[in-house]
């Protein structure tokens, strides 16, 4: 029986090789995702290993909002007061205690007058300490007056600065410019650590503008004496200082420095394994399909096998052993184009962040290589074995005729479906609506899993009068109704084929209507809850938010036309176990700007030590006016405030609000993040942005825009997400169009007597190539609609989970759906082409021989 499977694989080589593709591209997804962050992660180790290498203990102070809360915005440690420095340098074993400046947020403005963005690593402002075994000068000298600076050799060749030239720099304080005097690299020939950009300023200067104390360090660098170890040194400081500063080894602060880049790489692993997960489930089909079908191919063969004392476990075995070695082979070749996906995946986060990484070659995991085999084979055998039972139940009588193995009633079949699909339709209704605390994601991926399942086990059932309904647009000719009703004939095949596009196309339809709500969403916030004619803001590019000077206000506010112009401030705050988002600014005016209203208490302007929250903010927190709460900000540590107003929720505020003088003392950066104009009536707003925009000259990270861009800015970044979820989910789609050729190409060679005789009476070849397409289109067109259904129905349901939070607005985008239905047409077209050409070229007489 093994030969005999050997030999019968052997033979259907191409038939198999379709199948196969689809666990090809799904295995090299998988391996791709794990190799390509498994090397960046070990070359970020690398680095930090190296930076810190010369570092025995480093002094930080306290982190007031927790990094491994963070939902957003940038966490920066307190500034350590300048005295400590000479309590650390007291302790026995400490050979050197140096202040430090080491800060992220020094953003160069190069010759365009845009600030140079480092696309995501950080852009440090430093305290200029000399050479290191690190730090080496390229050229000129470090900075030694307050208006010279020194730049790494990263930033120069971005901004194309060179010794002399005067260069601009935003930091905590607004734009100012300094001489550039020197231009440094590090040990190894590198010109930048992992992408970032540094600027290194005279110590002072350092401490003013990205401190903003000159009697405060960021961390303080300890060199241990001969015979000290870290470990030791480490807790002889943490004894002396207390346990209110960090105190870490140089090993340990390479570690956590490393640990910060691995939640991107969690999410891109996680993104990439995500999209591998919905390649294999829809190969699944495709496999299922092949071996459906091959199975019914060779009825007369496994009969033959069952009449010569074939057991039926070795029938079911031999099917399995095809389907063990298929997935071998897939695996295989998935692995090496993972190895080719890791090595693009990683020059395209260098080149996306100016990133230099150490180690050139790629690292492959034995989890990888594991999984890569695990994967492809279980899916493939999976895949087989509701085929393989099938197989085993070929009746030894099937080898003395011409056995035709009819489809079985579908009422056992769609009975079964219906439980995944209800289950599964009330596990997303349960993880929408209802409150599962951490299990909500699992139970909505488990929840849309078996709707996708049951809805396929259902379609044999709605595939007769469905496709025979599409089909009806072809019934003008015999051509067409043979299409017609071929692609009816064999209800469960044709199912399988169209479940496969189905589940790719109800996720880009899910997908859509998503994005399309959020858009309208943003639309109507913008044009009916904001009070404000004029925005100022800048877009988040990296890690830094873009900040301007907010003096600017009280300059707009002098313009004639203008009635009314705030400041808001923003950052994240710790309050609890929670981090959450607080502006602070001019109470009444932003009230007025987005129409803030009064629950209790009074929206007024506030005092240091008052607070503004919103009712759900209150409802959760127990929260009334008089009350009080303490929270966390970013460079003050934990105060108290005093809640003196609430006010309904409100999309554009959605968190407390805090005085200004609260917030220039706590936040990260003393600038305004953005602001609001209102226009007198009838002012000519065209002329006043002009006029705005010629203050924000000093301020080149923001600028002013209407209602209109700045609705445009906003939903630009969704239609970047949705285009990379539809060029991910695209793989998808291309595995389930490869499903509709494999299912053609093998129909036709079990229909390739039927072809024949149709030859023989009289049907052409141009007529026989347009039977092949109409079916192609129908089960085309079949998969797409029932995926959009499918699709709407989850969008839908998941835009209304979030009504109250981020979609107000449900859209439906129906002209997008149109054009998936066009490119569903598009996709049997294409999918036909090679089993219409294969059907149209079989040789006539062999084909009524056939068999």
């Amino acid at each position: 029986m093994f030969r005999a499977t050997l030999k019968s694989l052997l033979s259907r080589k191409l038939r198999l090789l379709l199948s196969g593709l689809a666990v090809v591209l799904g295995v090299m997804a998988v391996s791709g995702a794990l190799v390509a962050t498994n090397t960046v992660s070990k070359s970020f180790d690398a680095l930090f290993q190296t930076v810190n290498a010369d570092l025995d203990v480093q002094v930080t102070g306290p982190e007031n909002v927790k990094a491994g809360q963070r939902q957003g915005g940038q966490a920066i440690a307190e500034p350590l007061p300048a005295t400590l420095v000479d309590r650390v340098s007291a302790v026995p074993g400490v050979a050197e205690a140096t202040g430090d400046v080491f800060v992220d947020g020094a953003r160069a403005i190069g010759p365009d007058g845009k600030a140079i963005s480092s696309r995501g690593p950080p852009s440090f402002g430093v305290a200029w300490h000399g050479e290191t075994d690190l730090v080496e000068l390229r050229e000129g000298e470090g900075p030694r007056r307050p208006d010279e600076i020194a730049v790494n050799a990263g930033l120069a060749t971005q901004g194309s600065f060179k010794i002399g030239d005067r260069v601009s720099v935003l930091t905590l304080q607004p734009k100012k410019t300094f001489r550039l005097v020197g231009i440094f690299g590090y040990s190894g020939g590198r010109d930048s650590l992992g992408g970032e950009t540094r600027v290194a300023f005279t110590p002072p200067v350092a401490q003013e503008l990205m401190l903003g104390d000159r009697d405060s360090y960021s961390a303080i660098d300890v060199t241990a004496q001969d015979g000290v170890s870290r470990t030791e040194l480490r807790d002889r400081i943490r004894q002396q200082i207390g346990g209110r500063y960090t105190v870490r080894t140089g090993e340990q602060v390479a570690e956590d420095q490393a640990a910060t880049t691995q939640g991107f790489l969690g999410i891109l692993r996680n993104l990439l394994l995500g999209f591998a997960a919905v390649t294999l489930f829809v190969g699944v089909f495709l496999i299922l399909n092949t071996f459906s079908i091959l199975v019914a191919q060779r009825t007369q063969e496994l009969g033959l096998f069952r009449s010569l004392g074939a057991f039926r476990g070795q029938v079911i075995r031999s099917v399995l052993i095809e389907a063990v070695l298929v997935g071998l082979i897939a695996a295989t070749l998935g692995l090496f184009a993972g190895l080719g996906v890791a090595a693009l995946l990683k020059a395209f986060l260098q080149a996306q962040t100016g990133a230099t990484l150490p180690g050139a070659a790629l690292v492959v995991p034995a989890s990888a290589i594991i999984t890569a085999y695990v994967v492809g084979v279980l899916v493939t055998v999976v895949a087989a074995l509701v085929p393989a039972l099938r197989a085993s139940r070929v009746p030894p009588i099937a080898a003395m005729r011409d056995a035709d193995t009819p489809d079985k009633p579908l009422t056992l079949i769609t009975i079964i479906g219906a439980i995944p699909a209800s289950g599964g339709a009330a596990l997303v209704g349960l993880a929408l609506f209802g409150d599962l605390g951490d299990g909500t994601l699992p139970a909505l991926l488990g929840g849309v899993l078996l709707v996708f399942i049951g809805v396929a086990m259902l379609t044999p059932a709605i595939t007769p009068p469905a496709v025979g309904l599409l089909g009806r647009a072809f019934s003008w000719s015999i051509v067409g109704t043979l299409g017609r009703r071929n692609s009816a004939r064999s209800p469960r095949r044709t199912a399988v084929t169209a479940a496969a596009l189905m589940i790719g196309m109800a996720l880009v339809t899910g997908v859509s209507v998503l994005t399309s709500s959020l858009k309208t969403s943003m639309e109507r916030l913008v044009t009916k809850d904001l009070g404000a004619e004029l925005i100022i803001s800048g877009d988040i590019a990296g890690p830094t938010t873009p900040t301007f000077d907010p003096a600017v206000i009280d300059e707009v506010k002098q313009i004639p036309g203008v009635r009314q112009a705030v400041a808001d401030y923003s950052d994240i705050v710790q309050v609890g176990n929670d981090v959450v988002f607080v502006d602070a600014g001019d109470v009444p005016a932003l009230a007025n700007v987005f129409a803030l209203e009064r629950v209790a208490g009074e929206l007024r302007a506030l005092n240091a030590g008052e607070i503004v929250v919103d009712e759900n903010f209150a409802k959760d927190r127990g929260l009334s006016v008089g009350s009080t709460i303490d929270m966390a900000t970013q460079r003050r540590g934990t105060q108290t405030f005093r809640v003196v107003g609430i006010h309904k929720r409100t999309q554009f505020l959605p968190g407390p609000l805090l005085s200004v003088p609260d917030a220039q003392a706590g936040f990260r950066s003393r600038q305004a993040t953005s602001g609001y104009i209102t226009l007198e009536p009838g002012a000519d707003a065209g002329a006043i942005q002009r006029r705005v925009n010629g203050l924000l000259k000093d301020n080149p990270e923001v600028s002013v825009s209407n209602q209109a861009d700045f609705t445009a800015q906003l939903t630009s970044q969704v239609d970047t997400f949705s285009t990379v979820l539809y060029v991910l989910l695209g793989l998808a789609l291309i595995i389930a169009v490869l499903g509709i050729i494999n299912t053609l190409a093998l129909s036709i060679l079990e229909r390739t007597r039927e072809v024949g005789l149709l030859r023989a009476v009289g049907m052409q070849r141009s007529q026989v190539r347009r039977m092949v397409t109409v079916e192609s289109i129908v089960i085309s067109v079949f998969g797409a609609l029932l995926g959009m259904a499918v699709g709407s129905a989850l969008g839908v349901a998941v835009a209304r989970a979030l009504s109250d939070d981020f979609i107000p607005d449900l859209s439906v985008p129906w002209a997008r759906m149109a054009v998936f239905v066009v490119l569903a047409v598009i996709a049997g077209l294409l999918a036909a082409i090679l089993p219409a050409l294969r059907a149209s070229r079989i040789n006539l007489l062999r084909a009524i021989a056939y068999e």
